[in-house]
């Protein structure tokens, strides 16, 4: 049986509605140019989908954002280190 884009999409996604993030106040996800990541971090060390959350970051080049705990920056030198 086939599945439609938009079912499989649907289905990898599961996990952001299981995400800490999505309780809490996004901003805080996305930090002004110079602005606290402590806060957004904070929440991520407490959720269960943290490793699908940064995962998914990787996978589609995030470039905005706290994604897993971890900042553009942090993700960027983690993928320079796993090349």
């Amino acid at each position: 049986m086939e599945h439609d884009e938009a079912e499989v999409d649907e289905g990898a996604l599961s996990w952001q509605e299981r995400a800490l993030c999505a309780q809490t106040d996004p901003e805080a996800f996305f930090p002004e140019k110079g602005g606290s990541t402590r806060e957004a971090k904070k929440v991520c060390l407490s959720c269960d989908v943290r490793s699908e959350c940064l995962e998914y970051a990787l996978g589609h080049d995030e470039r905005f954002g706290i994604w897993g705990g971890l900042s553009e920056r942090e993700r960027r030198k983690l993928k320079k280190r796993a090349v």
